[in-house]
């Protein structure tokens, strides 16, 4: 697998194996391709101040663990994976819940997804609909909101999420469906983009997003302003 880091690609197959090879230095390579969107994941599960933390934290076991990350899969999901993890322990040993404000700060902070350049009527429009989202997964289950985080404010495939939560593609699917018709009431000026869906994924309303990030850049999936169709069984 190859990700890119700043403006060049970085192999994590040839780098993991230099590592395991007995270069552990190479391993920084990782670390800076993947710190902000492991910021990123953190912060929206609701580590807040303790994002660094947990990010740091999560490196460190991923790097003691490579020993037995499995040759061919990709490092991103089974890093955020652990993240994740990781935000829960930290959530849980503090006994508190994040706030929303602290939450869509952190986010921010993390990693910008607007760029400077962004019209700003555009970028305001787009930090609102930002809030919006984060304020109706308060609404949603763990479980729905973790899927909803992972494919639409990480903008990771259906295969990705479902590596870094460790469920079924199935699961993904049926949980995300939910998921949506939840946020269809609770946000009803938001739905997934219509677009191409996963390879290997089926067809249907709100079945696995759409082809445009939450902005309306490229992207693997997103939500867009207009009205949502809700209905549905709730039941996991």
């Amino acid at each position: 697998m190859r990700t890119r880091e700043g403006g060049r690609i970085v192999d994590e197959a040839a780098v993991i194996a230099r590592v395991r090879a007995g270069e552990p230095e190479a391993y920084a390579e990782l670390v800076r391709a993947h710190t902000g969107l492991a910021l990123r994941a953190a912060a929206a599960l609701g580590a807040g101040a303790d994002a660094e933390d947990v990010v740091q934290q999560a490196f460190f076991k991923a790097y003691c663990s490579l020993g037995r990350f499995r040759d061919g899969a990709a490092f991103k999901p089974w890093l955020l994976s652990i993240v994740a993890n990781e935000t829960r322990n930290t959530v849980r040993t503090a006994v508190r819940q994040r706030t929303l404000a602290g939450r869509e700060a952190a986010l921010v902070e993390a990693e910008p997804l607007i760029p400077e350049s962004a019209d700003p009527a555009a970028a305001a429009l787009e930090v609102e609909r930002r809030t919006a989202l984060l304020t109706a997964l308060e609404g949603l289950g763990e479980d729905h909101r973790l899927v909803v985080t992972y494919r639409y404010l990480l903008e990771m495939d259906e295969s990705e999420t479902a590596q870094a939560l460790g469920w079924p593609r199935g699961t993904v699917k049926s949980r995300l469906n939910r998921a949506l018709r939840k946020l269809g009431r609770l946000l009803p000026d938001f739905e997934p983009r219509e677009g191409a869906a996963d390879s290997g994924g089926s067809g249907g309303s709100g079945n696995s997003g759409g082809s445009e990030s939450l902005d309306g850049r490229p992207g693997r999936g997103g939500l867009r302003g207009r009205k949502a169709r809700g209905g549905g069984d709730e039941r996991e």
